[in-house]
């Protein structure tokens, strides 16, 4: 069974300042250093601002370590995300964020589960 203090839902915009102190300080006591952390409070950040433009619901976060790895799961209502895109040109006015999530993690998941979509972030210790 999970630890509780693992994760926490959003529901609305101003859930993402607690979205992303909550990352920051999971990430902090799992022991990713001060520079990663920031990588993994930004690729958090962009999922789940796409969970609160593109989908209804909301969503769950979960993050933990597990084999010398921060490990983060951001499961929403919306569907598959298509992964493995170029970066949108500097005149595009959106679309970067899954682009720079690919970039700064070292490895990115994706699967479809009930009622929605998992995408799994992972940043090596």
């Amino acid at each position: 069974m999970p630890d509780t203090t693992d994760s926490m839902s959003y529901q609305v915009a101003d859930d993402l300042r607690a979205v992303r102190a909550f990352v920051t300080e999971r990430a902090l006591a799992l022991g990713l250093p001060a520079g990663r952390i920031d990588l993994l409070t930004l690729a958090v950040s962009e999922l789940t601002t796409n969970t609160l433009q593109h989908t209804t619901g909301g969503g769950h976060i979960r993050v933990w370590a597990e084999n010398g790895r921060v490990v983060c799961d951001v499961v929403d209502q919306g569907t598959a995300r298509p992964f493995g895109r170029a970066m949108p040109s500097a005149e595009a006015v959106r679309g970067r964020g899954l682009a720079i999530v690919e970039r700064i993690c070292d490895a990115v998941y994706t699967a479809t589960v009930p009622g929605g979509t998992l995408v799994r972030i992972c940043l090596n210790l």
